[in-house]
C-alpha cells in the first residue's frame, strides 16, 4: 500500500487498528518520515465512546494522539510491508492545559513527531490543540512494537 499526502477518516481507518466510532481521527493533514498531523472533529460528540460522565476528559487526548502515531507508523511502513503492531508502554511529562476535551468549540489538532526509534521501540512527541494553536496536552509516548500481548492467566487455561 503506497503512502498518500493526505487521508479521510475512512483512509486512516483502513490504516489503523480502530475502526467505527473507535477512530478518532478524521483528517491526516501532512505527514513527513519524522512527525504527522492530524485533525479530529468528534470530541464534542455525546456519543463519543471514551466520554464520561463527566464529559470526554483531557487525559482522552493521549488516545488521539496514540492514533495519530499509529497512522505515522502505518505510513513510514516499506511499501508492501504490514505496519508493526504496537501499544503504549509509557506516557512522560504528560500536560494538560484544560480540564475537558468536549468543551472545546473548534477542531483538534493533533501533532506527534517521531523523536527515536528502532525495530522493537518508538519515542514520539504529542501536542494536541484547539484550531488557534493552544495547547491542550502535550507529552512523549513510547511505543512498543512487534511485541506479543501477555496472556491474563485464564487465557493460558484454554
Amino acid at each position: 500500500m503506497s503512502a498518500p499526502a493526505t487521508l479521510d477518516r475512512a483512509g486512516i481507518a483502513s490504516r489503523i487498528p480502530h475502526g467505527g466510532t473507535m477512530c478518532l481521527l478524521d483528517r491526516l493533514e501532512r505527514w513527513t518520515p519524522g512527525e504527522i498531523d492530524c485533525v479530529a472533529n468528534n470530541h464534542a460528540q455525546v456519543e463519543h465512546p471514551l466520554r464520561s460522565a463527566s464529559g470526554l476528559l483531557a487525559p482522552t487526548a493521549i488516545e488521539y494522539a496514540a492514533q495519530a502515531m499509529a497512522l505515522h507508523g502505518s505510513l513510514v511502513a516499506l511499501p508492501g510491508a504490514a505496519p508493526s503492531p504496537g501499544y503504549i508502554a509509557s506516557v512522560r511529562n504528560v500536560r494538560f492545559a484544560a480540564l475537558r476535551l468536549d468543551t472545546v468549540s473548534s477542531e483538534l489538532r493533533i501533532h506527534a513527531e517521531r523523536l527515536a526509534g528502532g525495530a522493537n521501540e518508538v519515542l514520539y512527541a504529542f501536542r494536541v490543540s484547539d484550531a488557534a494553536g493552544a495547547m491542550l496536552a502535550e507529552g512523549r509516548a513510547a511505543v512498543v512494537l512487534d511485541s506479543p500481548v501477555p496472556m491474563t492467566a485464564a487465557e493460558g487455561l484454554s
